[in-house]
């Protein structure tokens, strides 16, 4: 695996966002990088308060905080379905885990990965499903909030994300390395456009397809086929260039110019013109 993604897909208005933050990826210890994305850091001083949006990838995610004068924190936050907005103020410090879809249920193997989604759960409740739960485990994600977000080097701080996470023991499953690999071919190949011929190609039936993302994605395969188009959409709207929506409707494989137009007016919030317009505007 090439290390950390470099692109911004599900970030909405990157560029501001990076003008008001300092933002970063890490790569995670070798044993983790089959279950992880990357880790991603972000650390701020604002005058004044600051909204960032993101269309979230179909990935769960461990996120640890501290707010300038505040006691550190963490959560699992499970695979979201809208747009996520947050909330900047002052000054702050976020160390996060995003799992690879279909990643994270090796580290929390009791649960189905949809008893998630949705959800931001605190880590002190978190953690008795995490791993095997026991004693070692709660003691562990007692400390991670503090020691990933702490004044120690960066090197130091993602060293303390890969030794919470290697102590928890993930064991992939057949299960793991099916749904890894069928997400992975749906945000690589434009050609799968619908749950039922993903399911055709791999021989199983929709259900049987349905299931096992249910188990280790945590959304269904025809919310993670649209979601990767939106993100694409996204990504062309902030590519500066003209755009011609009714040809990328087409490679995404959109009926017509509209169905884009509604599912990305639904999920960004205003429609794809005006989202690249307010881009370019001086």
């Amino acid at each position: 695996m090439a290390g950390p993604r470099r692109d911004t897909r599900g970030i909405v208005d990157a560029r501001d966002l990076f003008a008001h933050v300092d933002f970063r990826r890490r790569e995670p210890a070798p044993a983790l990088r089959p279950y992880l994305e990357h880790y991603w850091l972000i650390d701020w001083d604002l005058p004044a308060p600051y909204a960032t949006h993101v269309v979230p990838h179909p990935s769960v995610n461990l996120v640890l905080e501290r707010a300038a004068g505040g006691a550190p924190r963490g959560e699992v936050a499970g695979v979201l379905g809208g747009l996520w907005t947050r909330k900047l103020t002052g000054r702050g410090r976020v160390c996060g885990v995003q799992f690879r879809p279909g990643g994270f249920r090796p580290f929390a193997p009791r649960r189905p990965v949809s008893y998630w989604t949705g959800r931001h759960v605190p880590l002190p409740q978190a953690c008795a499903e995490l791993g095997d739960g026991g004693p070692g485990v709660r003691a562990a994600a007692e400390a991670v909030p503090a020691r990933a977000t702490g004044p120690e080097p960066e090197d130091e701080r993602v060293a303390a994300l890969d030794a919470f996470l290697l102590g928890l023991g993930p064991e992939p499953t057949d299960g793991t390395r099916a749904a890894l690999a069928l997400v992975e071919r749906v945000r690589a190949d434009r050609s799968v456009r619908r749950a039922a011929d993903l399911a055709a190609t791999e021989g199983v039936s929709v259900r049987a397809l349905q299931r096992l993302f249910a188990a280790h994605v945590g959304v269904g395969p025809k919310w993670v086929i649209l979601r990767y188009r939106i993100h694409e959409a996204l990504e062309r709207a902030e590519s500066g260039g003209d755009v011609d929506w009714a040809d990328l409707a087409g490679e995404l494989g959109y009926s017509d110019q509209a169905h884009l137009v509604r599912d990305f007016t639904t999920t960004v919030g205003v429609p794809p013109t005006a989202y690249a317009r307010r881009l370019t505007a001086p």
